[in-house]
């Protein structure tokens, strides 16, 4: 296990506070990601206050984690110590079901594993990126290239693939019209995109 510091809910009432949190050992198909920045998303207010149903506190949300590979697992072919990486609100899936095989983990039969407040391949719960550090299989890490600055690029593992997920379901592109109905957090995303 690794100790790590985090910033995190005590309770659905209490603000964020300073925590050291247990991060699992990697294991052969997993990255240890050392947190660069971590986007701030709603739901994450509306886990710790407890609005979708009960958590387990202490929590830590965050689930728009970028950083850099600070160690891989035996079997890691897709990361290397020292890439630029992020991740979503997935760290894992069961892998096996008809979904996973077809590329939809977000529909995993067995259950998908968030990156917070989901039970962990060891059985403890998952913790998300307001922290220094993450634990995340490989097949759920994705590469940063350079020519993006952290910053910029946590806001697309949540809100980017959100609005880019549609618009390329529907062809938008080149050539075709798209309305974007208010200009929030996500909508100012798919005009970007758009």
């Amino acid at each position: 296990m690794l100790t790590v510091k985090a910033y995190g809910a005590t309770s659905a009432t209490d603000p964020l506070v300073p925590l050291e949190i247990d991060r699992r050992d990697v294991g052969p198909n997993d990255v240890l990601i050392e947190i660069r920045y971590a986007g701030i998303c709603h739901s994450d207010i509306h886990t710790v206050r407890e609005e979708w149903g009960p958590i387990t506190f202490p929590q830590v949300v965050g689930h728009e984690i970028v950083g850099v590979v600070a160690e891989i697992g035996s079997a890691v072919t897709k990361h290397a110590v020292g890439d630029r990486v992020g991740v979503g609100c997935m760290v894992n899936s069961c892998g096996e079901c008809d979904e996973c095989r077809a590329g939809d983990e977000h529909l995993c039969e067995n259950g998908n594993t968030g990156t917070y407040n989901s039970v962990d391949v060891d059985g403890t719960i998952t913790q998300g990126g307001y922290s220094t550090h993450v634990v995340v299989n490989e097949d759920f890490v994705l590469r940063v290239p350079e020519a993006i600055p952290y910053d910029k690029a946590a806001p697309l593992l949540c809100a980017g693939i959100t609005t880019y997920s549609p618009l390329a379901a529907w062809g938008a592109g080149p050539g075709k019209k798209v309305a974007v109905v208010g200009l929030g957090g996500l909508g100012h995303m798919a005009v970007k995109i758009a």
